[in-house]
């Protein structure tokens, strides 16, 4: 199978993917979405109706006049929604709109602007969990294999067994439960950071002075996630780079006197670039959706905690947009590891035989 052809089957399988799970959300948040819908249509006929004292007047003499007008109402209103169109019919409007990015407006949540727009809200939240998590995976990943490679050059040794500890003790502790005695000892016991939140209130407003207090802010939450993450990422990057540098080849390499910097970047860091490679590229998308414990310990507004928030509040439109972005980062990524797993190892295009 030609490069080509191979990443345009990961792509359409990843574009079916999308289409049905989209589908499947549409579905499973229809009817809710419609029922708060169908509420506040009511709502709005009752508030119409209160706000004409002469309608009022008109109908205050003929009960049957009110339930017919608020029927005509209703059935208009419906007719604008789409809700008199048949079940299926809805489901496919509403996962085409999603499809093509038309989210619609919230049902309770605006933006710091005001807006309702659901795209809006979002946009809004995505550069601060950047911000955090993104920062931080960048230095996981930079830190993850740096000492990866450097333990598994002397496997057994010192820095192998106190990073091999590191990484199970750091992984098995909850980021949010580090979070929180980050927050308990810097930021109330010794008072050197504050406990939460973007920006202080009321913001500088000084841009300079700005850009300080929000790197001000994000000293304990990146340190929090660097602090957890980081040991596993140098333990995975060691198992990787130990396998490799049992191969022949090194061994060869270094016999023929290669210097021992170029066997291990130059060629053993180079063979396990694939799986590498592929971790950081989930990674680094899979960062962009947050995380809602650790963003809600430390008062983050990024989309972690947004979409907390949108659950506790019952916002469907919102939930679904968030829901459908998670679910395009996760494909997006996978297709692009398949991109780059597909020029690294030729192998896999062509899944093991010839072309």
């Amino acid at each position: 199978m030609g490069y080509g052809r191979f990443l345009a089957v990961r792509t359409f399988n990843a574009i079916i993917t999308l289409v049905v799970v989209v589908l499947i959300i549409s579905i499973i948040f229809n009817t809710v979405a419609e029922e708060e819908l169908k509420a506040q249509i009511e709502e709005q006929i009752r508030a119409e109706l209160r706000a004409n004292p002469k309608l009022q007047a008109v109908l205050a003499t003929n009960e049957t006049a009110i339930k017919e007008w608020m029927a005509t109402k209703r059935a208009l209103l419906y007719s604008q929604y789409g809700l008199d169109k048949p079940f299926i019919q809805r489901v496919l409007i509403r996962t085409f709109d999603v499809l093509t990015l038309r989210l619609g407006k919230s049902s309770v949540m605006t933006s710091l602007s005001g807006s309702r727009d659901v795209a809006t809200i979002i946009l809004e939240a995505l550069p601060n969990t950047v911000l955090l998590f993104t920062t931080s995976q960048i230095v996981i990943i930079i830190m993850g294999i740096l000492l990866g490679v450097k333990a598994a050059q002397k496997a057994g040794g010192l820095m192998d067994r106190s990073l091999s500890i590191f990484a199970m003790v750091s992984t098995s502790f909850p980021m949010w439960w580090v979070g929180m005695l980050m927050i308990l000892i810097f930021a109330y016991q010794f008072k050197l950071f504050p406990s939460g939140g973007i920006v202080d209130l009321p913001p500088p407003e000084n841009p300079l002075e700005y850009a300080l207090n929000v790197m001000y802010h994000l000293v304990l939450p990146a340190s929090t996630v660097i602090l957890v993450s980081f040991g596993s990422w140098a333990y995975v990057t060691r198992n990787i780079m130990i396998g490799v540098l049992q191969e022949d080849y090194i061994m060869v390499a270094r016999a023929k006197g290669v210097p021992e910097r170029k066997v291990i970047y130059g060629h053993a860091l180079r063979s396990a670039a694939p799986p590498i490679v592929t971790m950081t590229i989930l990674s680094i998308i899979g960062s962009l959706g947050g995380a809602i414990i650790t963003e809600s310990v430390f008062n983050w507004p990024g989309m972690g905690r947004l979409y907390w928030v949108a659950i506790q509040q019952y916002d469907v439109p919102v939930l679904m947009g968030l829901t459908f972005m998670f679910t395009f980062l996760f494909l997006f990524a996978m297709v692009l590891a398949d991109m780059m797993y597909g020029i690294l190892d030729p192998r896999v295009r062509v899944g093991g035989g010839r072309e």
